[in-house]
Order: C-alpha cells, then sequence, then structure tokens
C-alpha cells in the first residue's frame, strides 16, 4: 500500500504527513487494519523499541469543578455517581503514589479538579510531590491541575515536578461545543507556560465525543505543533449523568485507526493509550501496544480500568517489556533539545514542525452507516484507591 510506505518513511524521518495522508489512515477499511497497525508499528518500533512505559495516576481531588467540560463526570452539573471528596493530604497521595510505582509504573500523575489552581493549591501539591520524591526516588511527577496562572509552573517546576499535562482535548473549531467556560487559547497558553517553564509538556486529546475526520486530526496537527514529549489519546467514557453519555461512536478498529494516525504525525513522540481503552478497544487492546509506547496502569480519576495485573500479563503476552525507571523514554535528539532549548523557540516551532527535524468514517467526516453498539455495562465507577478505604488497583 502505497500510501503506507510513504508514512513509514516520513515517521522514520520524523517528517510530518499531510492532512490528506493523515485523512487517508482514518479512512482506511477494517481489511487494511492489520497492515495500518503493523506500518504504524513500525514507527513506533524505530523510536520506541519494544517498551512499554507505565504511568500511574493519583486523584487528588475528586468532583466538584466549576468547568462544563461536556466529556468529564467531575463537571458542574454532573449526574454521575463518582467518588467526591476534597484535597487528600501529602503522606495520603505518597502512599497512593507507592502503589503504582510498586506494580511498575516509572511516572506518578497528580489531577485536581478545577479551573485550575490557587497559589495555596500550587503550595499543597508542591508539597505533595516533595513527599512522593522523597520516598520513591527517581520516580517522574507529572500535575494535572488546570489553567495554569503566570509563574505557577515556575513553582511546581521548583518543587519537583518533571512535567504538566494539559489536553487540548478537541480541534479549536469545535471547541465551544464541548466547553463553555473557558477557551482552546486558555488550553494552548498553559501548555505553553509549562513547556516555557522547563517542565516536560504533556497534552493530548479524547476521541469519540462526535468529532469528525477533520477535527481529530486538526487537534493532531495542534499538538505537533506545540510539540509536546507526550501524548495522551483518550477514548470518550460515555458516563451516564453527562451530557455526552449517549455518544458511543468507536469500535475498536477505528480507535486502532486513531492511535496509527497520532503515531504517524507524532512518530518520535510518547504516545499514552489513556482512558477508555479498556471500554473501547476491549480484547484488541494488545494490539494497540504496537502504536503506542506508554500506557496507565490500573483505573483511572472517576472510573476504573482492568486489573493492574493483567495490563502488566497483557504487555508480556504481546511480546513487550515495561520500561525500567533507568531508561530515558524519549529519543535522544528530543532529550537534547529539551536540554538546550532545541530550535530556541520554548519547543513551538512556528513552521509547525518538530523541534529538530527536516524542514469507520471517510475522509469526508461523514458517519458511519451503522452505529457501533454502546456497552454502558463496561464503564465501571472508580470505588477504590484514593479518597476511599479500599486498596487501589495497580
Amino acid at each position: 500500500m502505497d500510501l503506507l510506505n510513504t508514512l513509514v518513511d516520513k515517521g522514520l524521518r520524523r517528517e510530518s504527513p499531510t492532512r490528506e495522508e493523515a485523512l487517508a489512515v482514518l479512512a482506511t477499511s477494517d481489511d487494511e487494519l492489520l497492515d495500518v497497525v503493523a506500518a504504524a508499528g513500525r514507527v513506533r518500533r524505530h523510536w520506541f523499541g519494544r517498551r512499554v512505559k507505565l504511568n500511574y495516576l493519583v486523584n487528588l481531588k475528586s468532583g466538584l469543578c466549576p468547568e462544563d467540560c461536556s466529556y468529564c463526570s467531575q463537571r458542574l452539573g454532573s449526574k454521575a455517581d463518582i467518588l467526591k471528596y476534597t484535597w487528600l493530604k501529602p503522606e495520603e497521595a505518597s502512599k497512593a503514589a507507592a502503589a503504582g510505582i510498586a506494580g511498575g509504573a516509572k511516572r506518578v500523575c497528580l489531577v485536581a479538579s478545577g479551573r485550575g489552581p490557587t497559589d495555596r493549591d500550587v503550595d499543597r501539591v508542591s508539597k505533595t510531590i516533595e513527599a512522593i520524591k522523597e520516598d520513591n526516588e527517581g520516580v517522574e511527577v507529572c500535575a494535572c491541575l488546570g489553567l495554569l496562572s503566570d509563574g505557577q509552573a515556575e513553582r511546581l517546576r521548583s518543587a519537583g515536578a518533571d512535567a504538566y499535562n494539559h489536553n487540548l482535548n478537541t480541534s479549536e473549531s469545535t471547541y465551544g461545543e464541548i466547553t463553555t467556560t473557558h477557551t482552546y487559547a486558555d488550553r494552548v497558553d498553559t501548555v505553553r507556560k509549562a513547556h516555557g517553564a522547563g517542565l516536560s509538556a504533556c497534552s493530548g486529546l479524547i476521541a469519540g465525543m462526535g468529532e469528525s475526520d477533520e477535527d481529530l486530526v486538526d487537534v493532531v496537527f495542534s499538538l505537533r505543533e506545540l510539540d509536546p514529549d507526550s501524548v495522551p489519546v483518550n477514548f470518550l467514557i460515555p458516563f451516564e449523568g453527562t451530557p455526552l453519555a449517549k455518544e458511543w461512536n468507536l469500535t475498536p478498529q477505528r480507535a486502532l485507526r486513531i492511535l496509527a494516525m497520532v503515531r504517524f504525525v507524532c512518530p518520535d513522540v510518547e504516545v499514552r493509550l489513556a482512558g477508555g481503552r479498556e471500554v473501547h478497544l476491549r480484547t484488541l487492546q494488545p494490539l494497540a501496544l504496537h502504536l503506542a509506547n506508554s500506557i496507565f496502569l490500573g483505573d483511572y480519576l472517576t472510573s476504573e480500568g482492568q486489573a493492574g495485573r493483567a495490563d502488566l500479563e497483557m504487555i508480556a503476552d504481546a511480546g513487550f517489556e515495561v520500561e525500567g525507571a533507568g531508561t530515558t523514554t524519549l529519543p535522544e535528539h528530543r532529550v537534547e533539545a529539551a536540554a538546550g532549548d532545541g530550535c530556541g523557540t520554548g519547543g513551538v516551532c512556528g513552521s509547525g514542525g518538530v523541534c529538530g527535524a527536516p524542514p469507520e468514517t471517510g475522509a469526508d467526516g461523514e458517519a458511519d452507516a451503522t452505529a457501533p453498539e454502546g456497552r454502558p455495562d463496561l464503564v465501571a465507577v472508580r470505588r477504590r484507591g484514593a479518597g476511599t478505604d479500599l486498596a487501589p488497583n495497580a
């Protein structure tokens, strides 16, 4: 298939595909799926071998968010029956993080609901970061606290944070249909603040919200321009009690095509298989490891994932290996660019290229004729781990 040969060649050179090529990946048929996975897998293995990085989420503060993001079970007005609790104490968060680290997690992601942190919140999270780092030598810590104000990213970096996550989620043109309490530009600004403070930028998307192929390609190309080190690919978990509860738009095959498209557009970036993989990929999860080089271990913020032991068995059975703490995740050229601020633009290339790099829908975005069946039975609300007295899933 000429398209796939072209995309592999470009991926090995860190060259961006065209928008038309990216759309063509999403338009491939189920008969071509294994060819698409194999091609994107060549790019993944070239830059990341057969390593899988494990990440572990700790929900520092659950629910009660004033923002109206339609996809979120913690949103303003959510009727979802999720855990609700205020800030974990630093020692509680460190204990929760330790469970994931013991299960093999290399990075701990500290998440708190809300529009963005107050200065007091930053102090609180800084103490949590320090506690985790003191108890777990060598672990990476990523914070995800919402929109950042001036100076907050620098304070988190001083406390020991390695990365900051803030997803773009969807295309700029449709962002207002998903969220009205902040803007797409607000999100871009926070990613740039994190990058400018020396934090590893982590920013991704949510697929399955009713978006078109063009929306998916738009947001992934926008992410490439921002040049984050890691791109989490979430698949919408349609929680009952949220505006998108009836949006069951994904099949396992489409989810794999989306992951392949992201890998081709962001060849040398940590592509993370994130929320919703169990719900939408189901038995095809192992195939996704040929596309993504990073996953979350165990549970998510407000939903339960498959057992941590099952995650580890899946990785081993698929012929992959868990990335050790002493291994650098990113390719050497990206590490060197980050250390030297790359091309001098804080990692944001105005040309839309990667810093250091050389200069069931159709391509028209129409919906499938046969919509996938919803599987609300697969959406399990988290009832264990942080904020409860029960042991976490790690």
